[in-house]
């Protein structure tokens, strides 16, 4: 599917806000903080295949770190409500990470694209991958056979996914990407030098000392602290589930004609 015309930067952020990719999100405050005293209250699955330690057990830290870098509201008394993700945060995260895939095109680099939320994100990495590859990159091709507990992990449009039920499957997990990289490993095959991805896949694969970049919603913090840590390279804060998955090609697009993989350059 084609990418549509490269926006502007306003004209981007007026998108994201029209689509609720930022700006005022559906994801409610009471669910933001939930996840965030969770996080802190060393619950795992909130961790997104990090390993956070003991570094982040005041969930007013966490808070800070998602006001600062997600643009939450940062009032510790603020509980209930509609909650924020700034657009010149998301904007700012994207021309971040395009830095980065200008990098690995111009390197040639080996990249692995992956996502634990298929119904919003898919399109976002395979459109990326299709641009990449086109630059000249490797789009490294997972081994066949992998399984988790959750179910089996294969790739599909060149994105590295879970499958459970014979249905794409939404998993916070960084087990999948575990699994890849010791596949890889196994099999004498060099690991990626770039992972593109979210929610564990992301997480997983900085923690394992690959470079690693990613999308993360409002109740996500674990990728918003790995990168503030240095573990995550950059984290773009925006819902990643909205209301149709076309809602993010303008930003794709903008994605990557900053990255200089449009074909404009």
């Amino acid at each position: 599917m084609p990418i549509p015309v490269t926006p502007s930067r306003a004209d981007l952020l007026d998108h994201l806000v029209q689509t609720r990719i930022a700006g005022n999100v559906a994801t409610p405050r009471e669910n933001n903080l939930s996840h965030y005293r969770k996080l802190a209250n060393g619950d795992r699955n909130y961790w997104l295949g990090l390993e956070l330690g003991d570094r982040w057990t005041d969930e007013q830290d966490v808070l800070a770190v998602m006001a600062e870098r997600c643009g939450v509201n940062d009032d510790p008394e603020y509980r209930y409500g509609q909650d924020t993700i700034d657009p010149e945060l998301t904007v700012d995260a994207l021309e971040r990470m395009a830095g980065r895939l200008r990098k690995a095109a111009a390197g040639g680099q080996r990249v692995l694209f992956a996502t634990g939320h298929p119904g919003g994100l898919l399109d976002v990495h395979r459109a990326t991958a299709a641009a990449l590859r086109a630059a000249g990159c490797e789009i490294v091709v997972i081994p066949d056979g992998l399984t988790t507990d959750e179910g089996y992990v294969f790739q599909f449009a060149d994105v590295a996914v879970l499958e459970h039920g014979a249905t794409l499957w939404h998993t916070h997990s960084g087990e999948p990407m575990r699994a890849i990289l010791k596949a890889l490993e196994g099999e004498g095959r060099p690991l990626p030098d770039l992972v593109v991805a979210d929610h564990g896949w992301a997480g997983c694969a900085g923690q394992l000392g690959v470079d690693s970049v990613g999308y993360a919603d409002c109740n996500d913090p674990a990728l918003f602290l790995a990168e503030a840590e240095g573990t995550v390279q950059v984290t773009v804060p925006l819902d990643d589930h909205v209301t149709s998955p076309r809602h993010y090609d303008p930003m794709t697009a903008y994605l990557l004609d900053a990255a200089g993989l449009s074909g404009n350059d």
